[in-house]
């Protein structure tokens, strides 16, 4: 597995009182979409928060990160700039340390992260609840042949990850097979709390 294990940057467990929700999911699910739609219902509710994830990536029409060079996500790690980072398919990945602030005052924080980081998640912060979003595997192919970017990777290998923990397990799944808007709306209830059954 390409993937290392999450540090979480000096905080004790039980940190809150807002909650965190991690959005998580193989690769081609269409997290991100649905993460664009529920951010954009929810532009005007200022305790709803999005932060950009810091990858060693540029950023593209699928993804709105924050690119930094892998010496500088280096240094800004030693620095102590990230709340939690980790490794996958050849990138390094990151949330500011600016997600403990919101955390704190109340709001909700909506975060893409690797499935691997649950459990020291799960652990740092009092309120967690992981979203699965997830497709059939021929409808994850087709969305990653479409993709089509170049630092993906082997599609094969990223769809036979596999993640053996049991603090990984979501607590809510969304099948992304329909109208992004329909499934949008399923996890937008989520974050607000509201629950995702019609």
């Amino acid at each position: 597995m390409s993937e290392t294990a999450a540090m979480v940057q000096g905080l004790a467990g039980g940190t809150g009182p807002g909650r965190l929700v991690l959005v998580v999911g193989p690769s081609g699910a269409g997290k991100d979409t649905l993460l664009r739609l529920a951010q954009a219902a929810c532009s005007e509710d200022h305790d709803i928060v999005f932060p950009r994830r810091v990858v060693t990536r540029e950023s593209s029409g699928h993804e709105d990160n924050v690119a930094l060079g892998p010496d500088e996500f280096r240094r800004a790690q030693q620095h102590g700039d990230f709340a939690v980072h980790w490794e996958a398919h050849g990138h390094c990945y990151a949330l500011p340390l600016e997600i403990n602030d919101d955390i704190r005052a109340g709001r909700t924080v909506v975060v893409n992260v690797s499935r691997t980081v649950i459990g020291a998640l799960r652990q740092t912060y009092a309120n967690v609840v992981v979203v699965a979003i997830t497709a059939p595997p021929d409808v994850l192919a087709q969305r990653l042949a479409a993709r089509a970017r170049h630092s993906d990777g082997n599609i094969a290998e990223r769809l036979s990850r596999s993640v053996d923990d049991a603090q990984a397990q979501a607590d809510v799944t969304i099948l992304n097979a329909g109208s992004a808007d329909y499934h949008g709306r399923q996890l937008l209830r989520v974050i607000r709390n509201e629950g995702w059954q019609e």
